[in-house]
């Protein structure tokens, strides 16, 4: 039974402790086991949490939540957890062994559907690239190909479910963090729409209006499950997503409807530039997407909103300053000033570009990105449903590729901006075995749509079947 359990979602690993023909602990074990024989091919797992959550899947007070005793991995940025460690990917916060006193928001709604962490993932330095190799914790490997990336900034966790060490694990998404992962690693991965997660209590906002929280998954019916749990406002929240018209759950295996579909696959540009061009295998996994959709009735256009052909450049101004206030907080945080040798190049660099940046300049920034976010969904108030892109513009790069010659991110970014909900979906393979992710786009608030599309597909094209070669 160990080994069937690998491969078995978290909704059915919950079925099975509900009927009574597992436990708690022999779930948690087992994946124990998985990740001690496996994570070192990978190094996604990077703070094991194994005799807490031994002791947890044994105990009384283990909630009766929907997943009680369905083993989890955290993330280790953004959302935390009570009396366990939080690096966020940094040197600093490692060598001075920094944890945390108590559960955001977030990791205690996952707690209290009765999952059960047994470690916590990989994550580049401040969740700030596109690349999953911090000098902190070195690099995550792809289960599908060890030399090559994972993406990010969810790596760790991509790698490990994709590799079945747990069947789901925590992610968020700043710029494309679930999504790219995601699709390097051949998983669902969905960026709820905006505030649909509570950031707090530390947070209303984090990064601007740009981080999302949610999970990566081997299934749908895990993505829209989970979601029902975490979703909704909490006290002071600044704001919260339209609420749904049913649980999620219940929108895997109903009927989209016929859909009016756009599809894109010329890159995002930005002012005065020329459009680029995806990677041939990231156009066919479109390609072969769209004849999908059309055999199972709905309507696709080649068609995009126009706003992707004038991309704001006042994205880079928010993230200069995001990254400064970073570092200032966790200065504060720990009572010393942060200078450069305590922090990757990459991210002094955005640093002091946010210190460069005065306060009319940021709001101006804030400004001409709500104005382009009006533009990008004017399209699908205009009368279409669904936009289908590709997740990357590339097949996942080797390992130690230079992130300023390599941008993972054009297709995905321009949804946080926005706010709206996308999901990649892990419907092609590439010839050399690699996954190809499909992003799927639907208007702000509703997830509800892109659930029932993504079941649909993954009803039509089945994925659960794959493997990695490195894997439990």
């Amino acid at each position: 039974m160990t080994g069937d359990l690998a491969w078995i979602d978290a909704v059915g690993q919950a079925n099975l402790v509900r009927a009574k023909e597992v436990t708690p602990i022999e779930l948690v074990d087992a994946a124990i086991e998985r990740i001690e024989r496996v994570n070192p091919q990978l190094n996604a797992v990077i703070h094991p949490l194994f005799e807490k959550a031994r002791a947890a899947a044994q105990s009384d007070a283990l909630p009766d939540g929907p997943f009680r005793g369905v083993p989890f991995l955290m993330k280790d940025g953004v959302a935390h957890t009570a009396g366990d460690p939080f690096h966020c990917g940094m040197a600093l916060l490692k060598a001075r062994g920094h944890t945390e006193e108590s559960d955001s928001y977030f990791a205690a709604k996952l707690r209290d559907a009765g999952f059960v962490f047994v470690g916590k993932t990989n994550l580049p330095e401040l969740a700030a690239s596109f690349l999953t190799e911090p000098v902190a914790y070195g690099a995550t490997h792809n289960p599908w190909a060890l030399d090559r990336s994972t993406g990010g900034s969810s790596g760790g966790s991509a790698a490990a479910v994709a590799a079945g060490l747990v069947p789901a694990a925590h992610a968020n998404d700043m710029g494309g963090s679930i999504r790219v992962p995601a699709s390097a690693c051949g998983l669902v991965g969905l960026k709820p729409t905006r505030a649909r997660t509570s950031l707090g209590p530390s947070f209303g906002e984090y990064w601007a209006m740009l981080t999302h929280e949610h999970v990566v998954t081997r299934s749908v019916r895990d993505c829209a499950a989970i979601l029902d749990r975490t979703a909704g406002a909490m006290p002071g929240d600044p704001y919260t997503a339209p609420p749904p018209a049913r649980p999620f759950a219940e929108e895997v295996g109903a009927d989209p409807g016929r859909l009016r579909v756009g599809c894109r696959t010329a890159l995002p540009c930005e002012q005065g530039a020329s459009r680029g061009v995806a990677d041939a295998e990231c156009v066919a996994a479109v390609e072969a997407t769209v004849a999908l959709l059309e055999s199972l009735g709905h309507r696709v256009e080649s068609s995009s909103p126009a706003a992707l052909d004038r991309w704001p450049d006042a994205a880079l101004t928010i993230f200069g300053a995001v990254v400064a206030r970073d570092l200032d907080r966790w200065g504060e945080r720990l009572g010393v000033e942060i200078t450069e040798s305590d922090v990757e190049p990459s991210n002094w660099f955005l640093a002091q570009i946010g210190r460069a940046t005065s306060a009319p300049t940021l709001i101006a920034a804030i400004e001409t990105i709500q104005r382009w976010s009006r533009d990008a969904a004017q399209w699908w108030a205009d009368g279409y449903d669904v936009l289908v892109t590709p997740t990357l513009p590339m097949l996942p790069p080797p390992l130690g590729a230079d992130e300023e010659v390599i941008n993972l991110g054009p297709f995905t970014m321009p949804w946080n901006l926005t706010g709206q909900p996308a999901i990649s979906v892990p419907l092609h393979t590439s010839n050399d075995g690699l996954p190809v992710g499909v992003q799927l786009v639907g208007p702000y608030g509703r997830e509800d749509v892109l659930i029932r599309l993504a079941a649909q597909l993954e009803q039509a094209a089945p994925w659960a079947h794959r493997r990695p070669p490195v894997s439990a």
